[in-house]
């Protein structure tokens, strides 16, 4: 892949993520459906697949982000809990990102040895 292709890659995504957090400050709800909505594991998919043209890569990709996806919910309970019971951010932010780093570690774990996945 050349440079300006990931430079290209790079600033869409991006775009992406500036958009969800400017539309957050006026709406939070709709920042959070933009931005739970899998805009970019569809894009990294449909990446993939130009690319390599591998669909056994591509299933294989999707299946580890169904893996994971799970694991990161936990930052999403975490989060809000901890603020609402008046946890300074730093410090909820701090423990819903160990919490999550944690779970991945665990849902890498079963992603390798229960799913088809290949590290």
């Amino acid at each position: 892949m050349n440079w300006l292709s990931m430079v290209a890659k790079g600033l869409f995504s991006g775009a992406i993520i500036v958009t969800a957090s400017e539309i957050a400050k006026k709406s939070t709800l709709y920042g959070a459906v933009l931005i739970s909505l899998p805009l970019i594991s569809i894009i990294s998919i449909i990446w993939l697949y130009n690319d390599t043209k591998d669909v056994e890569q591509v299933a294989n990709y999707a299946e580890g982000i169904m893996w994971l996806v799970i694991p990161s919910l936990l930052f999403f309970i975490i989060l809000p809990f901890l603020l609402r019971r008046d946890w300074s951010f730093e410090s909820a932010i701090s423990i819903g990102i160990i919490a999550t780093v944690l779970a991945y570690i665990l849902g890498t774990y079963l992603a390798i040895n229960q799913g088809e996945i290949q590290s």
